[in-house]
């Protein structure tokens, strides 16, 4: 969705394809890199088992990092482990922002109690709340704002337009 093309990522419509860490240039200028997911994935137990660990190790101490995207289903209510896993990028300081996804796929009400409902919880953290986008990759709603937001953050105009 963000790169304005199809096929450039694999899709599967079951949970888990994404098993490898893919980089994707992006205008020669900067780099997107699709890790794999940390939740519901039909993947072998030993595989699907060291996921976090790469995941932390890719993301501990990568100077370069500029923004991780958490892309959340917004046809679900808060999951623990989404929870957990924005806890953990808070903990150590990771510049982050939250992505609901799908939101062509349930009422617009339900997506907005959703993320009300993971706001809440983050609140009680007693923690600053991270930047929310809504999005679907089938209809691209969201993507301006995304792409606005990945220009302002990178300091350059060098983000993907179209």
């Amino acid at each position: 969705m963000l790169a304005g093309g199809k096929d450039l990522a694999k899709v599967s419509p079951n949970p888990g394809h994404t098993q490898l860490i893919n980089f994707f240039s992006m205008n020669k200028a900067w780099s997107l890199v699709d890790l794999p997911g940390y939740g519901f994935a039909k993947a072998l137990k030993a595989v699907r088992d060291g996921f976090p660990e790469m995941i932390a190790s890719y993301l501990s101490g990568r100077s370069n990092l500029a923004c991780v995207f958490v892309l959340i289903d917004s046809r679900h209510t808060p999951q623990q482990i989404d929870l957990d896993f924005v806890q953990w990028l808070m903990d150590g300081r990771a510049p982050m922002a939250l992505v609901f996804t799908k939101t062509d796929m349930a009422k617009a009400s339900q997506v907005k109690k959703n993320i009300e409902l993971f706001e809440a919880q983050i609140s009680e953290w007693g923690r600053e709340l991270p930047v929310v986008f809504t999005t679907s990759a089938k209809t691209k709603s969201g993507r301006p704002e995304l792409l606005e937001f990945i220009e302002m953050t990178l300091g350059c105009n060098e983000a993907p337009r179209s």
